[in-house]
C-alpha cells in the first residue's frame, strides 16, 4: 500500500467516525445524531489558501492531472473525481461470488480553487468558492507548513495559524451571515406562536447558533441534541462539516517528523475544537509516485 493510499484510508476512517454509528438493536437505545452525515456516498472538499498544495493532493489522491502552478487562482473552477474506496472484503465477496458487475464504494474529492482573506465579503473569487464547500458533505483543510521562496504565499510569509485563522473565519463569517438572516425570518414566525411549538424551537436554536458564530465558534463543536442535530443538518452550514486538517511538509520534516509549526497548529486545533491532524508531504509523496525516490523500510 503506497502512502496517498494509506492516507485516503485515514482521512475516510476519521470521517466516518465523524458521520457514522451502527444501526440499534431493538434493546438498545436510539443512536447519537451526528452533524453532516451524507448520502450513499461521501463528497470531501479540498479548501486552502491559494498555493498550499491542495491541487497537488488531489492528484496524487485521485490519480488525475489537473494544473497546479506556482501563482494564486490557478483552481478557479472546482474539479471533481471519484476514487474507489479499496476493501479487501469487497474484494473477497467478488472473488468466491463471481457478481456481474462490480461497483465499489467511492469517495468524491472536489478540488476548490484558495480561498483568501475577505472571501465571505466576496474577495478574491470568494463567493462561488464558498458555494462549492457548501456542495461536500466534509472538508480537507490542507495548510502550507513548509518554507519554499520559489513557491509564492498569499499573506507574503508561511505561518499556518494565522492561515487556519484566515479560512476557519472566513467559513464562521459566511455561517454567520446565513444564521442572522435565518435568525430573523424565524423570530418573526415564533412571534405568537405556543411555547415549544418547532416555530419556536427553530428560533431558539438558531439564537444559539449565531451566538456561537459571534464567539468565533464552529458549529460542530458544538453541544447539540439529537433533535437540534437533524434540524442543523438541514440547514447545511459550513462549520458543521466534518474537517480533517492536513499540514504539508516539506520533504525534510516529513522524514525527520518534526517542524517548528506542528506544536502550534496542534494547540490552536485543540482551542477550536480538536479537528483530526494529519502531517504529510505533498513534494515527497508526488516524488514516490513518479518513482524518482524509494520509500524507506
Amino acid at each position: 500500500m503506497n502512502h496517498v493510499t494509506w492516507l485516503f484510508l485515514r482521512c475516510m476512517f476519521i470521517i466516518a467516525a465523524c458521520e457514522c454509528s451502527p444501526k440499534p438493536s431493538p434493546a438498545q437505545a436510539a443512536p447519537k445524531v451526528f452533524l453532516g452525515r451524507p448520502g450513499t456516498n461521501l463528497k470531501a472538499g479540498i479548501v486552502g489558501l491559494p498555493n498550499v498544495g491542495k491541487s497537488t493532493f488531489f492528484n496524487l489522491l485521485c490519480k488525475m492531472s489537473v494544473p497546479a502552478e506556482n501563482y494564486p487562482f490557478c483552481t478557479i473552477e472546482p474539479t471533481l473525481s471519484r476514487v474507489a474506496v479499496p476493501d479487501e472484503r469487497f474484494d473477497w465477496l467478488c472473488e468466491h461470488y463471481k457478481p456481474a458487475s462490480k461497483v465499489h464504494a467511492f469517495l468524491q474529492v472536489t478540488d476548490i480553487a484558495g480561498l483568501v482573506r475577505g472571501a465571505a465579503q466576496g474577495q478574491g473569487l470568494g463567493n462561488a468558492f464558498l458555494s462549492h464547500i457548501q456542495a461536500v458533505d466534509c472538508l480537507l483543510h490542507m495548510v502550507r507548513v513548509f518554507d519554499d521562496p520559489d513557491v509564492t504565499h498569499v499573506e507574503d510569509s508561511v505561518d499556518p495559524v494565522r492561515d487556519l485563522d484566515i479560512i476557519c473565519g472566513e467559513l464562521v463569517a459566511k455561517d454567520l451571515e446565513w444564521a442572522q438572516a435565518r435568525l430573523r425570518a424565524s423570530a418573526s414566525k415564533a412571534r405568537g406562536a405556543k411555547p415549544g411549538s418547532p416555530e419556536v424551537r427553530e428560533a431558539d436554536l438558531v439564537a444559539r447558533v449565531v451566538a456561537s458564530l459571534e464567539a468565533g465558534g464552529h458549529v460542530r463543536s458544538g453541544n447539540w441534541t439529537s433533535h437540534e442535530i437533524e434540524m442543523l443538518n438541514d440547514m447545511t452550514l459550513l462549520t458543521a462539516k466534518p474537517m480533517v486538517i492536513l499540514c504539508n511538509l516539506c520533504e525534510e520534516d516529513f522524514l525527520r517528523r518534526k517542524n517548528k509549526w506542528l506544536g502550534k497548529i496542534k494547540a490552536w486545533v485543540d482551542k477550536h475544537g480538536g479537528d483530526p491532524i494529519i502531517p504529510i508531504s505533498c513534494a515527497y509523496e508526488k516524488r514516490l509516485a513518479d518513482g524518482s525516490v524509494v520509500p524507506p523500510p
